[in-house]
């Protein structure tokens, strides 16, 4: 009767203690995804503005029709993995793609503020002013995001990675996430508005 008991106290802790890890692993695997939630927000502001900030300035840089093309392709790109990332931002797969579209994204926006710097005229106009002001403003907002967004990763992904935390992760299939990360150290710096 006695080992019975003790039989039954161990298995009720083993189960016990095997449910508190798979909520700490729930419960993580959902802040990464608030976070990643966060970033999709400043995101498509972000991607939301471009298009306007573009058009604003075709008239003055007529000539520039490439470095305008980039941008909007670029931004196009970084719209659909932006999209298929949430979808599910724990497939590490997904984030990398994002990662790789908004460097391509900031590649070219760092290309375009080097040219509207040879327009004084573009410099000049108000309504551009604003949006390269608003725009860089959320390019720290998005920074902000990321930060947070990578900091719950590792969180998650250190818990899901230790012993016997992996064992459980890995029964109930709680795969590991990818940071959202900068490829290049250029792309590492904020880029310079000056008008």
């Amino acid at each position: 009767m006695t080992t019975t008991l003790i039989g039954l106290a161990v298995i009720a802790a083993v189960v016990i203690f095997v449910i508190a890890i798979y909520n700490r692993l729930v419960s993580l695997r959902n802040r990464f995804k608030n976070g990643f939630s966060q970033i999709d927000v400043q995101l498509q502001r972000r991607h939301d503005l471009i298009p306007n900030l573009v058009e604003s300035t075709k008239a003055y840089m007529a000539h520039e029709r490439n470095t305008l093309t980039e941008v909007m392709e670029a931004r196009n790109q970084a719209v659909s993995a932006q999209k298929d990332a949430a979808g599910d931002p724990a497939d590490g797969q997904r984030i990398q793609k994002l990662s790789s579209a908004e460097n391509m994204l900031s590649r070219a926006l760092a290309n375009f503020y080097a040219v509207a710097e040879n327009y004084p005229e573009l410099k000049a106009n108000e309504t551009v002013q604003q949006m390269m002001e608003e725009l860089s403003s959320t390019e720290n907002r998005v920074a902000f995001a990321r930060q947070a967004y990578n900091d719950e990763v590792m969180a998650y992904n250190t818990y899901r990675e230790k012993f016997p935390n992996n064992v459980i992760a890995g029964f109930f299939a709680f795969k590991p996430s990818e940071q959202l990360q900068l490829e290049n150290p250029e792309a590492r710096q904020a880029p310079k508005v000056s008008f």
